[in-house]
């Protein structure tokens, strides 16, 4: 089964058992820690040392990095330490990375940064004042720069834990709404491929077969438009004129000449007296003979089916 791999960068004489405690806790977790001084790191004959080491991190999952008052080994790439490079590569390369800085040598970063333009500035608590740098270098990082204060190997491990647990928590809630995700995804993709079967079957199949007729009727874009302008909650269906003037009827909405010889049937709503609501339905729906013509949604226009309310005012000239 495969393992969450956790690299432990540091300089190793002065925090050695931080990082034999920090091997145990990430063995305790069922992960594989990799440690250099473990044989963990596979060395060959090609290449310097510390390159072995860089190449290792592509293959890890996690850095956990504790940067103490040494500098360790100089780098023999870059005016930076192993232990440093190590961190940059990580970094470089988008790794889930943990940065560590020993309390002590945080607070004096602190005052090394009031006091850094100086030249007389004496670090107590570093070997190096690259160290410093270093940090200053982490801090100004625009992403991935999670720095932590430790006093001692149980910080770590404390903030290690909450970490992972966050780290983990935030993968089941992704993988949830990847699920969610995916699933309006499929909805999407099967509401266009109904969306297409509709046009291909208007096209091609416009006069043929009674059940292909139902359902290209069944999705008509008119019963949606006149369910949305009249406001109605359930399901409004017809197949011809004479259907739709009886529905209309039953809400009160009666036929009448339209003015004009517009081209459309007028519907007229006569259960209130101070408001003039007419319906309008495009002529161009339906066929000579009344039946409803097959439209999709594609080709559909608003305009063909409308609603024109008409406030009307009361006389108030009395007859005497």
């Amino acid at each position: 089964m495969a393992k969450p791999r956790i690299f432990i960068s540091s300089t190793y004489y002065d925090l050695k058992q931080i990082r034999s405690d920090i091997e145990k806790f990430v063995k305790d977790l069922g992960y594989e820690p990799v440690l250099s001084e473990r044989g963990h790191i596979p060395y060959g004959a090609e290449d310097k040392p510390e390159e072995y080491c860089y190449q290792e991190i592509s293959k890890i999952d996690i850095l956990v990095a504790i940067i103490g008052g040494r500098f360790g080994s100089q780098s023999q790439n870059d005016n930076a330490s192993v232990s440093q490079m190590e961190i940059r590569t990580a970094l470089e390369q988008n790794k889930q990375v943990y940065i560590f800085i020993d309390k002590n040598v945080n607070t004096e970063y602190e005052i090394y940064q009031m006091n850094k333009e100086t030249n007389n500035f004496v670090p107590r608590y570093v070997d190096n004042v690259q160290i410093h740098e270093f940090i200053e270098f982490i801090h100004c990082l625009p992403k991935n720069n999670a720095i932590f204060e430790f006093d001692n190997a149980f910080d770590i491990l404390l903030m290690l834990k909450e970490q992972w647990a966050g780290l983990f928590q935030r993968f089941l809630q992704e993988r949830t709404r990847l699920n969610e995700f995916m699933l309006v995804k499929d909805l999407k993709n099967t509401a266009n491929t109904l969306n297409q079967l509709v046009a291909y079957l208007t096209e091609e199949n416009k006069n043929s077969g009674f059940a292909i007729q139902e359902i290209l009727l069944s999705d008509h874009p008119a019963m949606e438009q006149i369910k949305k302008i009249l406001n109605v909650e359930y399901r409004v269906y017809f197949t011809n004129l004479e259907e739709l003037a009886q529905w209309l009827a039953a809400r009160v909405y009666l036929p009448i000449t339209p003015p004009n010889s517009e081209p459309y049937h007028f519907f007229q709503n006569i259960q209130q007296k101070n408001i003039k609501k007419i319906l309008k339905v495009s002529n161009h729906l339906f066929a000579e003979d009344g039946k409803l013509k097959v439209i999709t949604k594609r080709d559909w226009d608003v305009n063909w089916i409308v609603l024109e309310i008409e406030n009307i005012k009361e006389d108030d000239d009395l007859p005497f």
